[in-house]
């Protein structure tokens, strides 16, 4: 695929967190894996995952914005592992009986009330 402009379109697809919840419930039926999403399980193949992000930047110091710096294969595979932490975490609060939508919006009116933002700016 290619990028806007160069003769390519990219293709675009909406992502929900339901649409994902969806997908990621028919996979593991089709495999029959259902039998090992306990939330125990989800929540230490996440942070496994978290660990294997972590080891992208380790000695890498601070990084830039946008990474410049940063082949390509090093940003796709950032990508890969920040989508692996967020499926794991999808599917886990599915298991959970949590309603990630309803839950990052009642958290994200929390917050602002919490650390409301400073007046004049």
């Amino acid at each position: 695929m290619g990028e806007r402009g160069g003769g390519e379109e990219k293709e675009e697809m909406n992502v929900s967190l339901k649409g994902l919840s969806r997908k990621l419930e028919e996979f593991a039926k089709e495999r029959n894996w259902e039998q090992y999403h306990s939330p125990r399980n989800l929540l230490l193949a996440m942070v496994g995952e978290v660990g294997e992000l972590s080891e992208i930047f380790q000695w890498r110091g601070e990084v830039a914005k946008g990474l410049p710096d940063w082949e390509e294969s090093d940003k796709e595979h950032l990508g890969e592992e920040l989508s692996d932490v967020l499926l794991y975490l999808i599917r886990l609060s599915d298991m959970c009986g949590i309603d990630l939508d309803e839950a990052v919006t009642k958290k994200i009116v929390k917050n602002a009330i919490k650390y409301p933002a400073p007046k004049g700016i």
